[in-house]
């Protein structure tokens, strides 16, 4: 058959139902063969928005997304989406199509070394250069993408490849001898570990991304009521524990509560699950936890020691490391450890002024108030963070958001790709104006194929995160982060899109503006006109320890 079929066909073997991408002259073919398929192409308008949208898919399903991207700008196009895929550990599969082999390297019309760009920022990536390798390569590249660490991995297809004629004989295993992910942790550390655990007074576990992709949360909670210990996560840990659990501390680290901070600063043991300690969440990493011993738990060995020192390595799959570990853990109560935390608990609430202004924090609290099981999608900045602080996020997967690349402009297409995975679910992409502006495009794929994601932009007409630094560090020097366009109204440009848009300036309007969007089945973008000078405390400045916390008098 046609190559191109043969890439359908394999795509359909390996339960692919749902594609985001744009289609162009390169990758034509394909789409050609997509005509016949029951596979559901989601046309989105830009291709970064198209990869978002399949890794949104991915977080919320763990299942693997698929974006297609055409040959030149359409594959540039993708980097982002890719690299944000990368940094997050998400099994998302892109597929750009590519000048013919005679033409690559000769500046042919919308060519670019897509493999050679995106090598950094991919798990792995091919150029099919002979298309009796096209069935082997994608069977490869589905395995890769979804085992082990996950990540996002590119197959480029030159144009000639794709009108081949080929043998559909798709290959039913997988043979690579140099990638062998290992899932069963050694016995000997784990037996290790677990008398550190038991030899603790002061004991923390600290929950990642990994345990969400290995779907580990039930053991993680196990774990944790067991032995027992106190939960703080990473923010791409949010939902490895209910954060209404009364172990749950929520997330540490730059804007993390302030007790959570303290908690993990004087502890005397870490039992680290899938984490790979990043700045935002270590602070200092040569005054984080001065104290404690560190056991540390991830699938991918390159993470364990990079950031921080470890007493403990163990390296395997969450879920079946912590089940082992938790057959060597006898509960031990250390009262005097848990009066402590709890003590901060009380003492250092989240927080915030009210003073009669519209305030982005009580925004959040409401939506929860009345949504508490919607998925949460998030932009990156202020908005992320109250949405982290002020969401109580109750199971795995509720909370989606770019955490290690931080791209603006992620939340809106990867909540379009979480409501195609789940039409029957409330998805809410919780939003600043600056990141929502990035892909606002994507306002015509959803009212097109009626996707009815609701955007919740906490609109202070500025670049907020950066204001509130050029505020706090900089003498109110707002050099390039004023976005007030007087005469923009979110609420008509969704009118114009076709969606349906809505104003909110005060308080008393909050409630009711929620469940006006939420009872409407179609895009809807809600407007709130927030404080434009309100921050997201606490906050740990950039390079400080996490017990060297900024907090206002409220």
């Amino acid at each position: 058959m046609r190559a191109a079929d043969a890439i359908v066909k394999a795509l359909e073997k390996e339960g692919v139902k749902h594609i985001f991408g744009i289609p162009g002259g390169a990758i034509i073919e394909v789409y050609d063969a997509l005509f016949d398929s029951e596979i559901m192409h989601v046309l989105t308008r830009h291709e970064q928005a198209a990869v978002h949208a399949a890794d949104g898919y991915a977080r919320a399903t763990g299942r693997v997304g698929v974006a297609f991207a055409t040959s030149g700008p359409g594959a540039t196009n993708t980097v982002t989406g890719i690299a944000t895929a990368y940094m997050d550990s998400s099994p998302v599969i892109v597929m750009t199509g590519q000048v013919p082999r005679s033409l690559i390297g000769n500046d042919a019309f919308q060519e670019a070394d897509i493999t050679g760009i995106t090598m950094p920022i991919t798990k792995h990536n091919y150029l099919v250069t002979d298309e009796k390798e096209l069935l082997r390569i994608i069977k490869e590249a589905f395995h890769i993408a979804k085992t082990g660490r996950p990540g996002p991995v590119l197959i480029d297809l030159p144009k000639d490849v794709t009108i081949a004629d080929i043998e559909f004989d798709y290959p039913e295993k997988v043979e690579l001898p140099g990638y062998k992910p290992k899932y069963a942790g050694h016995p000997r550390q784990i037996k290790r570990a677990a008398e550190l655990i038991m030899k603790a007074e002061r004991p923390i576990i600290l929950a990642g991304g990994g345990v969400i992709h290995s779907n580990a949360s039930e053991e993680l909670v196990k774990l944790a009521e067991t032995i027992p210990a106190f939960v703080v996560t990473s923010l791409m840990g949010k939902g490895a524990i209910p954060e209404t659990h009364p172990l749950s501390l929520g997330f540490i680290g730059m804007h993390g509560a302030k007790y959570a901070n303290y908690a993990i600063q004087e502890s005397d043991l870490i039992i680290a699950v899938g984490v790979r300690f990043s700045d935002r969440t270590t602070g200092k990493v040569s005054s984080f936890a001065p104290n404690a011993k560190i056991i540390h738990i991830d699938i991918d060995p390159a993470e364990i020691g990079k950031n921080v020192r470890v007493d403990v390595p163990i390296v395997g799959d969450a879920k079946l490391v912590l089940r082992e570990l938790i057959k060597h853990i006898q509960y031990k109560r250390r009262k005097e450890w848990e009066d402590k935390v709890n003590e901060w608990r009380r003492k250092y609430p989240l927080r915030y002024k009210r003073d009669g202004k519209l305030k982005p924090q009580y925004v959040i609290e409401k939506l929860y108030e009345l949504a508490p099981d919607a998925i949460v999608t998030t932009e990156v900045g202020q908005n992320q963070m109250w949405a982290a602080q002020y969401f109580k996020v109750k199971y795995p997967r509720q909370f989606i958001t770019s955490g290690g690349l931080g791209t603006m402009g992620f939340g809106f297409p990867a909540a379009i790709g979480v409501k195609t995975a789940f039409p029957d679910k409330t998805v809410v992409d919780i939003a600043g104006d600056g990141s929502f502006l990035m892909n606002i495009q994507e306002l015509a794929t959803c009212v097109d194929y009626g996707i009815d994601v609701k955007v919740f932009i906490l609109n202070n007409a500025f670049l907020g995160m950066v204001r509130q630094w050029q505020q706090l560090f900089y003498d109110e020097r707002y050099s390039q982060t004023c976005l007030l366009c007087k005469e923009m109204s979110f609420e008509k440009i969704a009118e114009g899109f076709g969606a349906v848009g809505i104003t909110v300036e005060r308080e008393s309007e909050v409630e009711d503006a929620i469940k006006e969007a939420l009872s409407i089945d179609a895009p809807v973008v809600v407007d709130f006109r927030v404080d434009r000078l309100e921050n997201v405390y606490p906050m740990v400045p950039a390079g400080a320890a996490l017990n060297e916390i900024i907090d206002e008098e409220v």
